[in-house]
């Protein structure tokens, strides 16, 4: 289904409830009530997260599961009634969406604003980032060389025919790809983003439904370079070291490789603020850091906690800065430019 809003299509509240519901798993201590209700669109080992929070703390945590956009629905058909306290999700257009929905309250922690660096939390401090990954080129080394880059702006330079044949990409509606054209519209303004998905859609891509399709496609030579999240090659490659493919820090030369963030926020009608706030200040303190971000193998936004060694086996980049709030506002018209030039058609 082509996406023509931010939060996909909208499903029906029923739907929304019975399929979100089916996610549900609980981390409290026997039947006694959970401390906290989390609902997360995060599916990277979060149940050993909040597992190892309660060990730590004594707050107990009961754990719901599902798509972003279905969670949104549910925390809004729920109203004052909801029982969620923190609201957890990947891609900062999503932690935006929450925010400009009114979901989220805003939190004054002075922990929080001395963990979290500013360009990763909301202006409003009604979200904050705690885990990014960064979405960066990977090619096959024995038909590419690095040099083959445009190293100032890589993202561009995949529009340039040379490549035509080569790419694999995702399918248009993954947060993922709408992501990358926002960022492009944020360095370049709206018209040179489209000259260069243009560009891609010229060279005609292999488009694909998952980051792991795209490095078993590098891999297995059907592509010659892709554009993937960091953590699902350094997640292959602990499975299977003898891969043949190489990552690519893209734009080291000019803006940077693009990051994008998970976070959380907590949701503006809980009935245990105090907790969810303990919780947020925990995910950003170095147990909390340590153990999101090893569990997915994606960087700390805490500058003081170190990346896992797989995570941290290409070594250092530049990130491009993340303008969480401008991305945000940039997906619909991504979106937009997507479907305009016929983006996976």
């Amino acid at each position: 289904m082509r996406r023509t809003h931010r939060s996909v299509a909208l499903v029906a509240t029923g739907l929304v409830l019975a399929s979100v519901t089916s996610g549900c798993s609980f981390l409290g201590l026997g039947k006694k009530p959970a401390d906290l209700q989390v609902y997360s669109a995060r599916h990277y080992g979060s149940e050993a997260v909040f597992k190892q929070f309660t060990k730590e703390t004594g707050i107990t945590v009961s754990f719901l599961g599902g798509e972003n956009s279905e969670l949104l629905q549910r925390i809004k058909a729920e109203g004052k009634s909801s029982p969620a306290d923190l609201f957890v999700t990947v891609d900062a257009g999503n932690l935006y969406e929450a925010a400009r929905e009114g979901l989220l309250a805003p939190v004054d922690n002075a922990k929080l604003d001395a963990e979290i660096p500013a360009e990763y939390r909301d202006k409003e401090n009604r979200w904050f980032g705690l885990v990014s990954r960064a979405r960066t080129v990977l090619y096959d080394p024995d038909k590419v060389k690095p040099s083959e880059f445009d190293a100032k702006d890589t993202y561009a330079g995949l529009a340039d025919p040379k490549w035509k044949g080569k790419l694999c990409m995702r399918d248009e509606s993954e947060a993922y790809q709408v992501a990358l054209v926002a960022h492009l519209i944020n360095l370049y303004g709206e018209a040179k983003a489209t000259q260069i998905v243009k560009g891609w859609v010229a060279n005609k891509p292999q488009i694909m439904a998952n980051d792991k399709l795209l490095i078993d496609a590098v891999d297995a030579g059907t592509c010659d370079v892709a554009l993937v999240n960091h953590y699902y090659v350094a997640g292959e490659l602990e499975d299977s070291p003898h891969l043949d493919v190489k990552l690519y820090w893209a734009s080291q030369k000019g803006a940077g490789t693009m990051v994008n963030i998970s976070g959380a926020g907590v949701v503006k009608t809980s009935d245990n603020k105090a907790d969810a706030e303990k919780l947020l200040e925990w995910l950003a303190a170095r147990s909390g850091q340590a153990a999101m971000a090893s569990g997915n193998h994606e960087f700390p936004v805490n500058p003081a906690v170190k990346p896992d060694a797989e995570a941290a086996q290409w070594g250092t980049f530049k990130p491009a800065p993340l303008q969480a709030d401008e991305l945000g506002q940039q997906e619909q018209k991504a979106v937009e430019i997507l479907d305009a030039v016929g983006y996976g058609r």
